[in-house]
């Protein structure tokens, strides 16, 4: 499934592009424990990773505050902690299969990952500065810049939520990914967290937060990550937000072949708007046979899923895999093409082959 411009880097991910780096994770490394290894977790950047000397750095919390802040990590790290497993994934996952083709990062489907965060949780630190009547909006900013042609209308990464949707997500200010302290190309020292959202709300390299009384007009936010159709001749545009429902098969491998007989079909969901109700599979185009879902229900990680069924003959297979959440969002046939071409969650076909099982006593 690899495009022309892919290749796999030193740590076993797919390059997507190199300036600035962006890296999606190989589907086979997706099978196994509930976490991503941090070497495997894919790698999304809209600029140059930043240069930050971590003794020095610095977290500034202002605008409609009583108590401004100026937190080092070790200031964080003293507050109170939670750890926090989450999803994150690229609202551009998927892009790659849209037609007719849009620009951006062309993602295949390995643009997503999971991994354990610890930090505080941001509403700890809100509470801390104290809130001034009229604060509406949390704006988060990055240490990362635009250079020269990168700039894209922007000069930094910039994202906002409303103080309702730091509570409602339980948003983390996290230092940790993976019981180690973050990955440079992770966002070290600190980075956003918001369980459920598409992986544009998790900023990386915080550096400040500024409460406003206003809804925030930054480029991302308002121009990038919008979806947008045109409908009855009308332009409609919706902010990207929660994750949609969505599965992936990681076993069998795509264009792999297996043994007539048994077969165990495995994979992954998750849903940011609801916890997830079921997974059907579909094999050969045959009915929708539900899978056994494995863990905790949870708007903010994925599930493991599997189903034990049985090839009777040799020849190509279809297997298909299709998730609905508990607010009946479920999958859909045909991706829905959007200009930016965001959120594309439609139904994965993968093909194997069967064969009849090799005889014991081939070649005596």
């Amino acid at each position: 499934m690899a495009s022309s411009n892919s290749g796999e880097t030193g740590a076993g991910l797919v390059l997507r592009s190199a300036d600035p780096l962006n890296c999606e994770t190989p589907i086979s490394a997706l099978m196994g424990g509930t976490v991503t290894p941090n070497e495997n977790f894919y790698v999304r950047n809209h600029f140059r990773v930043p240069a930050i000397d971590g003794a020095r750095w610095r977290l500034e919390v202002g605008g409609l505050v009583r108590r401004p802040l100026r937190l080092g990590i070790t200031d964080l790290v003293n507050l109170p902690a939670q750890v926090q497993t989450a999803t994150l994934e690229c609202a551009g996952n998927g892009r790659a299969f849209l037609a007719p083709p849009v620009s951006g990062e062309q993602w295949e489907l390995g643009a997503v990952s999971t991994a354990e965060w610890t930090g505080v949780r941001l509403a700890e630190v809100l509470d801390r500065a104290g809130l001034k009547s009229g604060a509406r909006e949390a704006v988060f900013r990055s240490a990362d810049r635009a250079i020269g042609r990168h700039s894209r209308g922007a000069g930094r990464f910039e994202w906002s939520l409303t103080l309702d949707e730091v509570h409602q997500a339980d948003v983390l200010l996290a230092y940790a990914m993976n019981g180690q302290p973050l990955p440079i190309q992770h966002g070290y020292p600190l980075r956003v967290i918001v369980p459920g959202w598409y992986g544009v709300a998790a900023v990386k390299w915080l550096t400040e937060i500024e409460v406003v009384g206003q809804p925030f007009r930054g480029y991302f936010q308002t121009e990038k990550y919008v979806y947008e159709w045109e409908r009855d001749g009308r332009l409609e545009r919706e902010p990207v937000r929660q994750m949609r429902v969505r599965s992936l098969i990681t076993e069998p491998d795509a264009d792999g072949e297996v043994d007539i007989g048994p077969l165990a079909i495995r994979g992954l969901a998750w849903s940011g708007v609801a916890p997830l109700a079921r997974v059907d599979v579909s094999v050969s185009g045959g009915a929708w046979q539900p899978a056994e879902l494995f863990g905790q229900p949870s708007t903010c990680s994925w599930q493991r899923w599997e189903l034990l069924t049985k090839v009777s003959g040799p020849g190509r297979i279809a297997l298909r895999s299709r998730a609905t959440d508990g607010a009946e969002r479920t999958q859909p046939e045909q991706p829905e093409w959007n200009r930016l071409g965001y959120g594309n969650n439609a139904i994965q076909e993968v093909s194997i082959r069967a064969r009849r099982p090799r005889s014991s006593f081939a070649g005596r």
